[in-house]
């Protein structure tokens, strides 16, 4: 066979599949304008136009012309290298399809419909503090959840089908050894911490930060980093998050509060878009645009938002510029108090302010309730009272309200049931990528602490980024750091870096 008849097929599944490519990223601006510009009134119509999108992007995939494309482009790449664009491209295809097909195309657009009025319906519920008001909009959310697990279809519990849709692979039985593990280290550490109070100070981010200056501080680190502007921009919305319309248009937005909590949900997002910036441009407009998974995405937010934006290094470098930024709230701070005020670790009610250590405490909590209200014993109408208990049980704190309780997130609103792990995922991962990025460069620390970001940001566009989603999570991690996923790391690295800031043996 020539190479021109070997090509032919991967073209014009390449172009087939591109007009799905631009339907989601049509949905992902309309969805942007909606956190960011949309008038309140526009939420019915956004809600129709986003369930069409949706609607036709899934009839596409699962038409007979994807499957005759499909099939031929398997054929032209069988015996090749499975590491290739053409062969990753057609397994990914095949993954795609074969759950997409499971799915029928109304169910995905009253899916998308459903989402997009809760969403608006949640934001004026968390503003007025009105679970009630959102109630039958989560009832709804679930209910299409629990469909959709019996539709893909699971072999141990419902919640296998919906985890899978953001990290490949991941159980519920695995994310259970998982929390299991970490709680047997984080909860002890916790409670030492507590016998320490007053080690640290976090006093010295306790004024007034501009909200302008806090984004200026932040935007231009970012850059630093490795964020190119040129081809995204920050702006503001009720709950962060990062947007890829295409490589060379990836937006994140942040929300300003006390404590400098902006620049951090910058540092974040950033994460997040350095990654949807880097994936190789021959892989655009294509299945394997995305990350390889939420888990490996979250690795990214975290890595650049903890490991870079909460260590030393980084506030050794960043701390004079900050203090021209902020000469009065900071004239008798130093470098060292600023790091260790930002690293202040508090049980506290707000998942996106929590500190490294209780973070994934957080997570746990919402693990249990998703997997209790997709089998029915949780009801939605008892979920205020059984968040409260279980915050008060895992972190000894209660919500005064349910607007800093059951509705400060917007994932259940959106859809998004089966993503909460994705965090605690990348948080594990994260030190994996960092201490593999280190093992290759051991001047990393030195780098971080001079402003020279360019190695860190090198290794993990190297070794991450340009992959997209090449690469199931787990052979992504194998490939940059030649192991599994694994808790030890970083429990190792929580226990490092906080039994010394605490004075703890």
């Amino acid at each position: 066979m020539s190479s021109s008849a070997r090509d032919e097929p991967m073209t014009s599944l390449r172009s087939h599949l591109a007009t799905i490519a631009d339907l989601k990223a049509a949905a992902a601006v309309l969805r942007w304008d909606q956190e960011t510009l949309m008038p309140p009134g526009g939420a019915e119509g956004r809600a129709l136009q986003l369930a069409t999108l949706a609607r036709l992007a899934h009839e596409h995939l699962v038409s007979d012309a994807t499957r005759r494309l499909l099939d031929a482009a398997e054929s032209a790449v069988r015996g090749g290298a499975a590491a290739s664009d053409a062969a990753a491209l057609v397994r990914m295809t095949r993954r795609d399809l074969d759950r997409a097909s499971k799915l029928p195309a109304e169910f995905v657009a009253e899916k998308s419909r459903v989402a997009a009025v809760a969403t608006h319906v949640w934001r004026d519920a968390r503003r007025a503090d009105d679970f009630a008001a959102f109630r039958p909009h989560l009832e709804r959310i679930f209910r299409l959840a629990r469909q959709e697990a019996d539709y893909v279809g699971y072999g141990g519990h419902p919640y296998d089908a919906l985890v899978d849709r953001y990290d490949p692979g991941v159980t519920a039985r695995e994310l259970e050894m998982l929390f299991g593990r970490l709680l047997e280290v984080v909860v002890p550490l916790v409670r030492a911490i507590a016998s320490r109070a007053g080690v640290v100070d976090p006093g010295v981010l306790d004024a007034e930060f501009d909200e302008t200056a806090q984004r200026t501080f932040a935007l231009e680190a970012v850059r630093e980093f490795g964020y190119d502007t040129r081809r995204g921009r920050l702006d503001l919305s009720a709950h962060p998050f990062s947007t890829k319309f295409h490589r060379d248009d990836v937006r994140i937005t942040t929300r300003f509060g006390r404590r400098l909590s902006a620049v951090f949900g910058t540092f974040h997002e950033s994460g997040h878009a350095m990654y949807s910036q880097g994936t190789a441009a021959a892989l655009e407009r294509s299945p394997l645009s995305d990350g390889a998974g939420s888990g490996i995405h979250e690795s990214q937010s975290r890595l650049w938002e903890n490991l870079v934006g909460r260590g030393r290094p980084f506030w050794e470098y960043a701390f004079p510029r900050l203090r021209r930024t902020f000469p009065e709230q900071l004239k008798a701070a130093d470098a060292e108090r600023v790091y260790r005020a930002v690293n202040y670790v508090t049980p506290g009610l707000i998942r996106v302010n929590a500190d490294e250590v209780t973070y994934n405490l957080h997570i746990v909590l919402r693990f249990e309730l998703e997997k209790a209200l997709l089998t029915g014993d949780l009801a939605v109408g008892d979920l205020p009272a059984a968040w409260n208990d279980k915050m008060r049980a895992y972190l000894g704190v209660t919500p005064p309200s349910d607007a800093d309780g059951v509705l400060q997130d917007i994932h259940w609103s959106s859809g998004l049931v089966g993503s909460f792990p994705s965090y605690t995922l990348g948080n594990v991962a994260s030190v994996q990528l960092f201490e593999a990025a280190r093992r290759a460069h051991p001047s990393v620390p030195d780098d971080l602490r001079a402003g020279r970001f360019g190695t860190l940001y090198g290794w993990l566009r190297d070794n991450v980024y340009i992959h997209g989603r090449k690469f199931l999570p787990s052979e992504l991690l194998r490939r940059a750091t030649g192991g599994s996923l694994t808790a030890e790391p970083y429990l190792e690295y929580l226990e490092t870096k906080f039994r010394e800031l605490y004075g703890l043996r």
